[in-house]
């Protein structure tokens, strides 16, 4: 049977139900669920926030996750903004969105939860473990393993903002074709930690994007427009929408390896480069570190050439703290223009509004 055909045959049959913490979604329903995840220590309740779409007809089910870390919350904002596209009403297959995965780091504006685990370390959790292995397994097994792909959404740490990029194991052809498709100037090739929730879905052999954009505890209105088109050009490629005719994203640059560039010793940072810009080895000066009184000053200079994709914002450093994070790439005035192409195209277009004359029907 052709390609063609199989995508027929695929369009003509109907969707089936799913089931997240005992409530089940019938094809063509759309349902917001609470998943229980215990009490706090005042007897109240804790629930995981769930929305599911489920569309009449049959496709993949994509997990979308934010707030993992319950301090970044660029993710939560983009999850709100893309459930509110009139489009999704055309949805084939069906979507999992968990806005805040991480609820008592979100309450408490912290990256761990309360027991100081990392729970991008505890998967795949234990029913009778850690606070976090409990969370880590509930999510899962309600939300994980009913799906066949997945994208988690980052921002960087306290203090630390990231370029728009996608992370993934670039080894696996079918997650290396969604990072392509989701359009973030960079793709950077990144080693599974054991922990994750990457690792943890590669071992159901469900491919997941890491978008990182931004800094935690702040919202960045260029990072989340950039992670809604994203999110929508994965789900075009999974053939979960129509496809649009809006002109496509810049071909992504994909690096293969990156590092931080350290403080060599302590003092007052002046960063002169900021996120998007490139760098050639021993030769750009990054910033300089001084004592107060300006006696004693030190160039920081790039190690190695690339394209800044993090960079600390804090102006106070220790010796060895991580300053900038740089991507490597040979081609570094390419990977800069696709910088600017990004930016470009999210400035002028901003989010798809998928109208009736842009996109056809999904039937």
């Amino acid at each position: 049977m052709s390609g063609s055909s199989r995508r027929r045959n695929r369009n003509r049959s109907s969707n089936r139900s799913i089931t997240i913490g005992g409530t089940s979604v019938a094809p063509g329903e759309r349902t917001s669920i609470d998943l229980e995840m215990g009490r706090l220590y005042t007897h109240t309740p804790t629930v995981m926030p769930v929305q599911v779409i489920c569309g009449r007809k049959a496709g993949p089910v994509l997990f979308v996750s934010a707030a993992i870390h319950g301090d970044e919350l660029n993710g939560v904002e983009i999850l709100r903004q893309l459930l509110k596209l009139p489009v999704l009403d055309r949805l084939r297959g069906t979507l999992v969105a968990v806005p805040i995965v991480n609820l008592h780091g979100f309450i408490q504006s912290s990256r761990y939860l309360p027991d100081r685990r990392d729970l991008n370390r505890s998967f795949p959790g234990s029913e009778r473990g850690s606070l976090a292995g409990r969370v880590a397994h509930l999510f899962m097994r309600e939300i994980v393993g009913q799906a066949t792909h997945g994208i988690d959404l980052h921002t960087g740490a306290v203090h630390r903002s990231n370029l728009p990029q996608i992370r993934a194991d670039l080894d696996d052809p079918e997650t290396l074709r969604l990072a392509r498709a989701f359009g973030t100037p960079v793709i950077l090739n990144a080693a599974i930690r054991d922990g994750s929730l990457r690792a943890a879905a590669a071992e159901h052999d469900i491919p997941v994007l890491l978008y990182e954009a931004g800094e935690a505890l702040r919202l960045d209105d260029f990072s989340i427009r950039g992670g809604i088109n994203g999110i929508l050009r994965v789900m075009e490629a999974l053939d979960m929408l129509p496809a649009t005719r809006r002109k496509p994203p810049p071909e992504p640059v994909v690096a293969r390896s990156s590092g931080w560039v350290r403080a060599p010793e302590s003092g007052l940072f002046r960063a002169r480069l900021d996120i998007g810009q490139r760098v050639t080895r021993d030769q750009s000066v990054l910033g300089v570190v001084s004592d107060p009184f300006g006696e004693r000053e030190q160039d920081v200079r790039a190690p190695f050439s690339g394209l800044i994709i993090g960079r600390s914002n804090l102006p106070l450093v220790n010796e060895g703290d991580a300053l900038y994070h740089v991507a490597r790439f040979y081609r570094t005035d390419l990977a800069a223009e696709r910088v600017e192409d990004y930016q470009e195209s999210l400035e002028t277009q901003g989010v798809p509004p998928f109208d009736e004359e842009e996109a056809p029907d999904a039937d």
